[in-house]
């Protein structure tokens, strides 16, 4: 058995490492065109550009061991089954379980490295990734310029521009932003932008100058132009490295998060707490309502109260009915700043699980890919793709999805994050029993589809 389990391992071993370097060069190229325009004409050096790069590997690794596995898994057993490997080790009297032993260990053993790199890694990665980004943004903001957007990055001025031909803008408008003097307003039909050591040089052409004292609004003039130049001081032209305490929750270890989240807490009790006073001291309720609806209905039942009361008076009556409308929109507000607290936490959660329920995809993929491995009998690369690419659909729109729907509060985190798992899980078993048991499961015409291609191969 040790040999069969090394024979496994070493099967599932190259492919994986074969499968993983595919799958990271196409995520990572979709991210490097989308990402190229943030440091082309910076001015950066190549070793920034490798920095930079080198740190998004991280994330873009995180999310393609899970595919490699699969991938693997079903070209491993897809070879097994086509050489008839699977066919004589049953022959020998070796049970599927035992096949597939080797490869479930596998699948723990990336899985808890993954879970390690998660939550060790990954997040250290992300924030300094994050802010080498924002500091590359912050260079040379002329390249930042979107036409029909205003800029605020120039340290003097502000600009808007409304199209750009080749290298010029059209339609420049500028402001002084600074407390001066003097307010002026440059409009021009074109502009450019270049950079010396220090500094910004913007030139404008045929436009004009308008400038207000805005202490004596009587003394105004208007400068017509045909070229004009604007030398723009500028000490962020070398990129400046900083450092930043805050970070997102992609940027936080579980650590963080759980003392996050414990904030969170703390503060919902403390909202909680401030509403049930209030009513206690308002109304003399002991109540605590769970959410605003059922606040309403309270306030809307003391109310038909106090209006059946007759030892009230008008005076009286109206008071109350005032106290009853201003106590709802303080608790509306309340409630509205709880409903922001428990998002968070929620969102906090969902990456908490998120660093978990990903890597435990490897050994899902395992129980999925064994199977249609075995009955694809096909172990090529192109097989293994089309196989396992729906299943990669699937858990992803879930996973996804779920995110999404736990952000805003309408899943709890546990269920959002592990739903796939889950899911994809009870069919891994349900496929491995079956092909345990060698008996067939149900037949799908893309099946039939892979193994003619694979023949055409």
């Amino acid at each position: 058995m040790r040999i069969l389990s090394r024979y496994i391992l070493k099967e599932l071993l190259f492919p994986f490492i074969y499968a993983l370097l595919v799958i990271l060069f196409i995520l990572f190229t979709n991210f490097l065109l989308r990402a190229i325009d943030r440091f082309l004409g910076k001015g950066l050096s190549f070793g920034v550009i490798i920095e930079y790069l080198f740190l998004n590997i991280a994330w873009i690794l995180a999310l393609a061991v899970p595919m490699a596995v699969l991938v693997a898994v079903l070209m491993a057993f897809g070879r097994f089954s086509e050489d008839n490997e699977i066919t004589a080790l049953r022959a020998s009297g070796v049970s599927f379980k035992n096949i597939l032993l080797p490869a479930l260990a596998f699948s723990i053993t990336i899985s808890g490295i993954l879970i390690y790199f998660n939550n060790a890694v990954l997040p250290h990665m992300n924030h300094k990734a994050r802010m080498l980004s924002r500091d590359i943004y912050r260079k040379r903001p002329d390249i930042n310029i979107v036409p029909g957007y205003f800029i605020d990055d120039l340290p003097q001025y502000g600009l808007i521009v409304q199209g750009k031909k080749g290298d010029r803008f059209q339609d420049v408008k500028i402001y002084s932003k600074e407390n001066r003097k003097f307010r002026t307003i440059i409009n021009a039909n074109e502009g450019e932008f270049s950079t010396i050591e220090d500094a910004i040089v913007v030139t404008l052409y045929n436009g004009n100058i308008h400038e207000l004292d805005v202490q004596n609004y009587e003394n105004y003039r208007r400068i017509l132009f045909e070229k004009h130049q604007i030398i723009v001081p500028e000490d962020n032209l070398s990129l400046q490295r900083r450092e930043s305490a805050s970070r997102s929750d992609r940027e936080m270890t579980v650590a963080m998060m759980r003392k996050k989240t414990a904030t969170y807490r703390e503060k919902c009790q403390t909202v909680l707490n401030r509403i049930t006073k209030h009513l206690e001291k308002k109304f003399a309720i002991s109540a605590s309502p769970k959410d605003f609806e059922e606040t309403t209905v309270l306030l809307a039942c003391l109310s038909e109260e106090f209006k059946m009361d007759s030892t009230l008076t008008k005076a009286e009556l109206r008071k109350k009915e005032r106290a009853i409308t201003t106590t709802r929109r303080r608790l509306k507000a309340d409630f509205q700043i709880l409903e922001g607290y428990k998002k968070s936490i929620n969102r906090y959660e969902v990456e908490i699980h998120k660093k978990f329920s990903i890597p435990i995809a490897c050994i899902v993929f395992v129980l999925v890919g064994t199977p249609l491995g075995v009955m694809a009998k096909k172990g090529g690369l192109v097989t293994a793709v089309s196989l396992s690419f729906g299943f990669f659909l699937i858990y992803w729109a879930f996973l996804i999805g779920g995110e999404e729907l736990a952000d805003r509060n309408f899943l709890t985190p546990v269920f959002a994050m592990w739903s796939p798992n889950i899911l994809l899980g009870a069919i891994g078993i349900y496929l491995s029993v079956r092909t345990a048991k060698q008996k067939k499961f149900l037949r799908l015409p893309f099946t039939e589809i892979i193994k003619k291609k694979g023949a055409d191969e």
